[in-house]
Parts: C-alpha cells; structure tokens; sequence
C-alpha cells in the first residue's frame, strides 16, 4: 500500500482546503523511492491532525473506539471541524487516496468522507477513478475495513507518546491479547480447562463428607449460575438474530420505499419551491435580456461599422467647421477689400497677395462630402451609444443570457424528479412500515443489552464460584486410586500442557526473533548485550540481560519503554506479513539523544517502503537532517505553521535551519 495524497477541508486546524502529497519521491540514480515523508511544527499546529484523518477516513466510527453510539460518534466528527476566526461554513471532509493490492491487482482507491455540523457523514469511495456507486455507506466502510484491518492499523499508524503505554501495562493484558490472536494458540488452553473440569469431579469422592457436601452445594449452585448464564446468552443471541432479522426488514422496506419514489417524495416540496424560485429567476432574466434588446444593446452587434460610422461623422463635423470659417472669412475678405480700396490709393498689389493666401489654404483643407449631416450634440450622443454604453449593455445582457440557460436547465432537471416523485399519500404505507420497524429493532437492541450484561453478571457469579470449589479442592486433596479413564484424562493434561509448552515455543520463535533483530538495532551500546524472550505463560515481551536475569520493566526510563514498544510493534508487523505505510507521530519526544540517534539511522529508513514522520520542531533538529543514513532516506519535507490571528494552519515545503536550532522550512 502507498499512500498518494491526503487531502483535508476545515479539518481540526487546518482551514480551508488543503492538499498534501504523501508520495514517496523516486530516486533516478538508483530507481528506487525515497520512503520518508517528514512533517514540523510547534505542539499544537497539526501534526495529529493529519494521523487522525488518516485515520478518520479509512475508519470513520472505529477510529474512536469501538462501542461508539451514533449520537456519540456525531459528536466526535462534530468537534473535528474547524472553528478558526471568521469560519462559519460548519462543514468537513476527508479525501485520501491510496495504491493497494487486493487479490493480487493493484488498484488506485479514493476515500472521502464528508460530514456537516450535526448530520450523519457521508463516505464515497472511488476505484481507478471510476465512483463505487453499488455500494453503498455500510459496504464501503466493510470493503475498507478489510482492506486494512483496524487490528493490524494500530501496528503501522499509532502516536509514539501514546504507544510506549504498551511497555507501560504491568498486566501484560494488551499484549498478551495481541500475541494470542496473531499466534492462534488458545485451542490447547481450552481443551485443559475442559481436562481439569473433569478431574476435578473426580477428586470429590475421596474428601471427607462435610467437604463434600460443600463442594456439592457450591457446585450446584455454579451450575445453576451458568445455567442461567447460557440460558441469558441464548436469549441475547436471540435478540442479536432479532436485530439483525429486524435490520433486513428495514433495508427491505427503505428498497421498497426507494423504489416507489420514496427519496424522490422526502424532497419533493423542496425541489417544488425551489422551482418556484428559479421561475421568478427566469422571468426577471428574461425581462432584463428583452430591456437590453431594447437599449443600447444592438450598438454592440457591429463594431467595425460603427467605427466607420463614427469616422464619417467626425469627418462631417470637421468639413462643416471648416466651411463655417471659411465662409466667414469669405465675408470678412469682402470687407477688408473695400477698406483698402477704400482708403489706400493702390492696394490691388496687397487685395491680390492676401486672395492668393487663401486660395492656397483653401486648396488644402480636406473636404468630406456632407452626407448625414449630424448636430454636436447627435454626435456626442450616439459617440456615448457606441463606446461606453453598448460594451455596458453588452456584459448585462451576456450574464443575463448565460444565468437564464443554467436556470432552464436546473427547471428541467427539477421538473424531472418532480415528475419521479409520488405523492406523500401514495408512500404512507411504507413510511409507516419503517417507522414501525425502527421502533422494533431499538427495543430488541435493549434487549440484547439487558440480556449480555445479566449473562455476563451470572458467570462471573460462576467464576467466582468455581474459583470457591478449587480452593476446597486444593485444600482437601487426597490420594487415591484412578481409574483407568481418569488416568487417561490425567495424562492427557500432563501432555497437553507439554504439548501447549512446546507449540508456543515453536510458533513465538519468529516473533521472538523479530523482536530481538529489532530492540538490538534501536537500543543503545550499553543494552547491546541485552536479549529477550516471550514468556510462554503471560505471552509478555521479556528483557534478558548477559546473565540471564529478566529486567523488569518498571526500571526501563521512559525513553527505553518508547524503543521497547516500537520494538514490539515492528516484531508484530513484520510478523503480520502487510506491507503497509508507517505513520507515527511524536516518535522521539521521550528519547534520548543515544536512542534518537538509533531511531533516526536504524528504524525510519528501514521501517517500511513509506514512512511518514509528523515531529515536533526539538524533536528533529539539522544535526539529524544532515544525518546521511536519513537524509538519503528524505523524499520531501513539509512545515506545519499555525497562524494565532486566524486560529488555523497551513503547510509549507521544504526545510532549513541551523545546527541545535528547530528547523526552519521553506
């Protein structure tokens, strides 16, 4: 499995959409991906945020713990999506895409998961780009379940503070429960308890009579304790059929109400105001497009010619001013001629010099043939029309057109699925029928529920009641002589335990191994002499030092508790035999610098074909940047700053800084 890209809107922190590339770069030298992905930043900037919608995406209720109510789980998803400054759109989503072989085919899936504040998350999934429409929210939630089971995740994505709770469980019960499952081993132990049951019964006869009776009553009552438990437990498994039988009901009657029109009817008054609307719309639409046919709109249908026009028309004004003035001067020539004959006794020399210059200016005026003959202010008018108006006109008209197309399209889309829908008369049968049926499956769920925890309460009322009878046993046993069945069943114990020994030693030594490979290469000089073995009776990881000695782990500091569980963890995934992405979040914040050194050259350049890295700014500084074992190993980097006056954060790439200092990135 690779991990693509993750892709996050109004998710926790960060605001908005954001795009992350999770792909490991190939290196062309070698023709060979780099495996690690490696996020920065402050505490609270958004680190496990990216851990969780991984997470969330792939998981949805599960990713909180299992037992989750629907009113619960919606209050989880509620409190995920982000509350920055000035964010009111109350919506999230989730989109991961990932490569991953299922059946011996590589297959691109896309998960997204959508949800708004107070409804019910919505989960597509896509397979090489193409929707899986045919299943629908419950199958693709199981279809990625078993793509990547929740048991095995918890070994590849997991929080490096949290884990090292795994070293820290004095009981051994988490992983004691994890290794049994992995190795399948509890048959045996089963088939002993069953063994020792029996000769316990046979024990009884050689104890003194007032023991006797004591153990008889005792068991009388255990039996009636468990009677009552099995009986209890077959009422809850009746309720769980009942559930289950109920839940079909209700998928038949929501098909039958789906295939009458019953999603079309649940939005059939919506779709009809909506349409009503959009009618309105239309109307306006149109009256603004005829307003503008109208207007000055037709001036924008030819814009060359206009051009022309208006060329025509300044000309015209040019030529008319032209013979305005010339006849003017005309006027005026005829009166200065006078004048000077007037008063001069020879001005014919002057008179003809002054009719030669204007003969000359006149001879160069261009004249245009007076067609349309126009006022200024027409002019002005229709100048106003064509250049400024009609391009105004122009951009209402086409918004006017293209809304007015997508509001006949959206009308005849919704008279379709008007036209689908029954009426609500029509579906009240069915309606009534779920409602009914829905009713039925929430008591049969209090039911089972009322029926699992007196069970539950009833053997542990067994237990302790045959825990009463052993210590009577172990307390007046006594010899005697066996027959021949009861020797069998004898022996058959000793053997079985033998037997569960021996297998548990053969089917632990691969983990065993793996666990010692791992915890030797991450764990410092000092502890390089230090071995392990898996206690075949708890099923715990136990330390041994060059003399043999288990080393509790109470004295481990909290560093070593850290390589410890992520020793335990690579053990259990290599053991798994998946091939997933590691995702591991705070990974060095309890090390110290001898383990970081290990973890940085020994685990994430080993761990997996990918491994993304989310770290604080002290965690990973440049001495570990510049590390060659690691830094070979980077594909890219990215920094996660968060933006107090926004509330909210944002992704950067690539990276800088100075040796002792937090990483700067750029």
């Amino acid at each position: 499995m690779i991990i693509k890209s993750l892709i996050v809107n109004n998710f926790r922190v960060f605001r908005g959409v954001h795009e992350i590339d999770l792909a490991p770069r190939t290196e062309k030298k070698i023709e060979s991906a780099k495996p690690i992905i490696l996020f920065g930043g402050l505490n609270g900037a958004g680190k496990t945020s990216i851990l969780s919608a991984v997470r969330v995406a792939l998981y949805g209720r599960i990713a909180f713990g299992r037992g989750l109510s629907t009113p619960e789980y919606q209050k989880e998803l509620d409190a995920l999506i982000h509350r920055g400054v000035g964010v009111s759109d109350n919506k999230s989503s989730i989109e991961l895409v990932f490569n991953h072989s299922h059946n011996g085919i590589e297959s691109e899936y896309k998960v997204t998961r959508a949800w708004e504040r107070g409804k019910r998350d919505k989960l597509t999934l896509e397979q090489n780009s193409k929707e899986l429409t045919q299943l629908n929210y419950d199958q693709c939630q199981s279809f990625l379940t078993e793509l990547i089971p929740t048991g095995i995740a918890d070994l590849f994505f997991f929080d490096g503070e949290k884990i090292a709770e795994l070293a820290e469980d004095e009981s051994g019960q988490v992983l004691q429960t994890a290794v049994r499952r992995l190795l399948g081993i509890d048959v045996v132990e089963r088939l002993r308890s069953d063994l020792a049951i029996y000769l316990k019964r046979h024990h009884a006869a050689a104890m003194p009579a007032n023991i006797q009776t004591q153990i008889a009553k005792l068991d009388k009552a255990r039996l009636n304790a468990e009677h009552e438990a099995v009986e209890l437990t077959n009422q809850a498994s009746l309720s769980r059929a009942k559930i289950d039988l109920v839940a079909k009901e209700i998928d038949n009657a929501e098909s039958e109400l789906s295939s009458r029109g019953g999603a079309w009817a649940s939005s059939r008054e919506q779709e009809k105001a909506k349409q009503l609307t959009l009618d309105a719309e239309r109307k306006q639409l149109e009256k603004t497009v005829r307003s503008e046919i109208e207007g000055d709109l037709p001036f924008s249908f030819a814009p060359k010619t206009l051009q022309k026009l208006l060329t025509q028309l300044n000309e015209e004004k040019a030529t008319k001013q032209a013979n305005s003035f010339n006849k003017e001067l005309t006027a005026f020539m005829t009166e200065l001629t006078w004048k000077l004959n007037a008063e001069m006794s020879d001005a014919t020399t002057a008179i003809e010099t002054i009719g030669k210059c204007l003969h000359d200016w006149e001879s160069n005026q261009h004249n245009t043939e007076i067609k349309l003959d126009i006022s200024d202010r027409e002019l002005s008018q229709i100048e106003a029309q064509i250049n400024v108006q009609s391009p105004v006109s122009f951009n209402r008209f086409d918004k006017a057109r293209q809304r007015l197309a997508e509001v006949e399209e959206d009308i005849a889309a919704l008279s379709v699925n008007i036209a689908r829908a029954p009426e609500q008369e029509q579906l009240e049968i069915q309606l009534n029928n779920v409602k009914a049926l829905t009713s039925k499956r929430t008591k049969a769920i209090l039911e089972h529920k009322e029926k699992t925890e007196a069970a539950k309460r009833k053997y542990r009322e067994a237990i302790e009641l045959a825990r009463k009878i052993q210590k009577l046993h172990d307390k007046h046993k006594v010899a005697f002589n066996a027959e021949a069945s009861l020797s069998n069943a004898q022996n058959a114990h000793i053997m079985l335990a033998d037997f569960s020994e021996k297998l548990t030693a053969v089917r632990v030594k691969q983990l065993e191994a793996e666990f010692i490979k791992s915890y030797q290469k991450l764990a410092r000089k000092d502890d390089l002499k230090l071995s392990a073995r898996i206690n075949t009776t708890t099923f715990d990881v136990e330390l041994i030092d060059d003399k043999k000695h288990a080393i509790s782990r109470k004295a481990l500091s909290a560093g070593e508790k850290q390589i410890y569980a992520i020793s335990i963890l690579e053990a259990l995934g290599k053991t798994s035999g998946k091939k997933l992405p590691i995702i591991i979040d705070t990974p060095l914040g309890r090390l110290d610098s001898k383990h970081r050194d290990k973890l940085i050259e020994h685990y994430f350049p080993e761990a997996s074909h990918q491994v993304i890295i989310l770290s604080t700014d002290t965690e990973i500084d440049e001495s570990y940047f510049n590390n060659t074992l690691f830094k070979n190993e980077i594909s890219h980097a990215f920094e996660i700053q968060f933006d107090g006056a926004t509330k909210s954060s944002s992704l950067k790439r690539g990276i800088s800084g100075n040796r002792n200092q937090k990483l700067h990135w750029r």
